[in-house]
């Protein structure tokens, strides 16, 4: 204890003083790169309730949810030990003993209740996920009532938004500064939209924490990212750019990868006049050629997707059907759309009009500018002109309806079920195209209610065909994610949700 309040006031010197403590000022440390922290992309801050902040409040070890997910995403116990539907809109959670969050308050029913009166009160996609009515707390024992039947609320409640906070402690700084107190084996002693500095929390309930200080940082540039790793800037990094990984193939590092259901896929804009004719969203699609990015740009670290999530799900890629890569049947479908090359400039056209799509995407999943260039090129052969408009403000665009089409990624079963992608994409608030079927609606809502495992996934596959039937989004990759680190470091993991990271078991030899 006493070494770690010298640290605390070591610390706030340094950090009053406008300096950050470095952490080679500790007697074990670890400095980590990656592409996923950033205001752009949500992740910014270490508020679990705004945004997508709690993907970095679990990654980055500073808080835990209720539950977790295993390496089969199967649910298993984190913060909470048991639970048990009482009734269909009951649920009643046994919290675990002895755990205390970094600002020195016991964990117990009352302050998870707080916290997730605080989620379902400012979070966009929380409310209607967990449909929460009421909750009464006694002890290390939650009830929850819901306002009608949610069979998924214990996935979602392994949500990174679900991430149970010190509401007393509440939320310090703003934004991308914002801190809070959470129960995991880090505590953040600096926040900032660009890096996150770390001490090890001594009084973990989850036993020895093996490092002393972890400094995250973020790279918007993959070269940059690299060469940090070789020059040893940095001793472990997620998001290096595929054509990269063979320059860390060799004893001095540690590539660590698994399959996720993080899937870089397409939503149309149903407002704009171009891409409301069917036939054109349907050739844009056979103008694609999935196959060819996965093995050339992604180098074999990506999947070829039809639907929403991979084939390791019953649910996934083998369970649908969607149209293939074929120029010369995209080309008919847009001479059936009455575009057609009238000059000779090797673009369509139609009443003095060239075939022009404005895509729209952004830089920190490195992926995403290299797959818009290669949509750039595939869909310039069948005669579409395509102007990428690849911005951290993307989400300003996205929102204002400034796009035709919208390529973005996101880990579509987080939670280990199907729900995710359709609540926050397809009728939620990701939504960003307005696309709007009402038999996909009511499809979604029976899904929300449907407690039966392989009916769920029924309705998942019936959902996904609809919305490609409809060819409302469409689906490139599906990502193997990796994390490289140099050799001597151990107990960092890639894992099918996309959320472990730093964890207690790291370690630096």
């Amino acid at each position: 204890m006493k070494k770690r309040v010298l640290a605390a006031l070591f610390t706030g010197f340094m950090l009053m003083a406008g300096m950050t403590l470095p952490v080679s000022a500790w007697e074990s440390s670890f400095t980590y790169g990656t592409t996923a922290y950033s205001e752009e992309m949500g992740t910014a801050g270490l508020n679990p309730h705004s945004n997508y902040s709690g993907w970095s409040t679990i990654r980055y070890g500073v808080g835990e949810t209720l539950f977790k997910y295993d390496d089969n995403m199967e649910i298993q116990p984190w913060l909470a030990t048991d639970y048990e539907f009482v009734d269909d809109t009951t649920v009643k959670i046994t919290l675990r003993d002895g755990v205390k969050f970094s600002s020195g308050r016991t964990m117990d029913a009352q302050a998870v209740k707080e916290c997730l009166e605080d989620l379902v009160a400012v979070h966009d996609r929380a409310p209607s996920d967990l449909q929460i009515d009421h909750m009464e707390a006694e002890g290390q024992t939650l009830i929850i009532n819901t306002q009608q039947p949610c069979p998924a609320i214990i996935n979602y409640l392994a949500d990174p938004y679900g991430a149970i906070i010190d509401m007393d402690y509440g939320i310090q700084g703003k934004g991308g500064s914002a801190n809070v107190a959470g129960t995991g084996p880090y505590i953040a002693v600096n926040v900032t939209p660009s890096q996150i500095d770390l001490e090890k929390n001594e009084d973990y309930w989850g036993g020895e924490v093996n490092v002393d200080a972890v400094t995250v940082k973020s790279f918007a540039d993959g070269s940059a990212l690299t060469a940090a790793l070789q020059t040893g800037d940095i001793q472990g990094t997620y998001g290096l750019q595929y054509d990269n990984y063979s320059l860390f193939d060799n004893s001095d590092y540690t590539i660590n990868s698994c399959a996720t259901s993080r899937c870089f896929f397409g939503q149309f804009n149903m407002d704009s006049p171009i891409v409301q004719d069917q036939n054109v969203r349907k050739a844009i699609e056979m103008g694609i050629d999935k196959e060819g990015f996965c093995s050339v740009i992604m180098e074999g670290r990506g999947v070829p997707a039809k639907g929403a999530f991979p084939s390791s799900y019953s649910y996934g890629n083998d369970a649908v059907e969607t149209v293939s890569y074929d120029p010369e049947g995209a080309k008919e479908l847009l001479k059936k759309a009455g575009w057609t090359d009238t000059d000779g400039d090797g673009y369509a056209d139609k009443d003095g009009q060239k075939l022009t799509i404005r895509w729209l995407t952004y830089p920190t999943r490195l992926e995403q500018p290299k797959l818009a260039e290669y949509a750039q090129a595939t869909l310039k052969e069948i005669g579409i002109d395509v102007q990428i408009n690849n911005t951290s403000d993307h989400r300003t665009y996205a929102e204002n309806g400034d796009f035709d089409v919208y390529l973005s990624s996101l880990t579509t079963a987080p939670t280990g079920d199907p729900e995710y992608f359709f609540t926050s994409t397809v009728t939620g608030p990701k939504n960003f195209g307005h696309y709007e079927n009402e038999e996909v609606t009511k499809l979604v809502e029976q899904l929300h209610q449907t407690f039966d495992k392989d009916e769920r996934g029924n309705l998942a596959v019936q959902l996904q065909q609809k919305i490609l039937d409809d060819d409302g989004y469409f689906f490139v990759s599906h990502l193997n994610m990796g994390i490289v680190t140099k050799a001597n470091v151990t107990g960092i993991e890639a894992h099918p949700c996309d959320y472990y990271e730093i964890t207690a078991d790291l370690k630096v030899e």
